[in-house]
């Protein structure tokens, strides 16, 4: 069996879904444009040099879309998906989705964001299987802040791709991994690849794509 896995931020979309909600959200006025920007810029940050703490992150991340309450958040991702999301699409990636697609493998999108941005933006890709960041619900199914079971975010991509894998009752040995990603916080997933496709990548990771051989892709500037 074959598996096209896809990191989703700066990969198949130019821009990070998860820091464009954040955006966003002040824009349409549920954060403080100062006090917010000033954590969700260091949060960045942190990210980009592997040093974030995805638990804290997915708190701060989802305060707001908590507060508001599953009616006014759904309708807010709308318009995110209309105004950021879709505009930034490019025609390159769902090209490559869909000749993986035509090829009859199995895409994923593995992503370390969380499943309330991200799942709606899988649906628009063309794509249904998705791993991302789920999130702890309360009793009358809203989110909590909290992450619920592992954070696909570095090594934690790998255990959610084996959780994927066991309840399929397969094993590593059963596939055949191509994984696209820009970020070197995925090297664990793609050091499990055999096709490991440095996307848009990053200084770090073009760097140790550079030196492994492997092959580089530029979807986009």
């Amino acid at each position: 069996m074959k598996l096209a896995l896809f990191d989703l931020d700066n990969t198949l979309l130019p821009l990070d879904s998860d820091y464009a909600w954040g955006e966003f959200s002040q824009h349409i006025g549920w954060t403080d444009p100062v006090s917010f920007k000033a954590r969700n810029d260091q949060f960045y940050a942190d990210y980009q040099a592997g040093v974030l703490d995805i638990h804290d992150y997915v708190r701060f991340a989802t305060d707001a879309v908590r507060l508001k309450g599953a009616e006014q958040a759904a309708k807010a991702h709308r318009q995110f998906m209309s105004e950021i999301i879709l505009p930034a699409v490019k025609p390159a990636a769902l090209e490559l989705v869909k000749q993986h697609q035509a090829a009859g493998d199995q895409v994923i999108i593995v992503t370390a964001t969380n499943e309330f941005v991200t799942r709606p933006i899988a649906t628009a890709l063309g794509v249904s299987e998705l791993i991302a960041v789920e999130l702890m619900r309360d009793a009358q199914g809203w989110i909590t802040g909290e992450i619920s079971g592992t954070p696909s975010f570095k090594e934690g991509k790998v255990t959610r791709v084996a959780q994927w894998l066991s309840a399929r009752h397969l094993t590593w040995s059963d596939v055949h991994i191509s994984f696209y990603s820009d970020s070197i916080n995925d090297l664990p997933l793609l050091e499990m690849a055999q096709t490991p496709v440095a996307t848009n990548p990053d200084a770090r990771l073009r760097q140790l794509a550079t030196d492994r051989g492997w092959r580089i892709l530029q979807l986009f500037s």
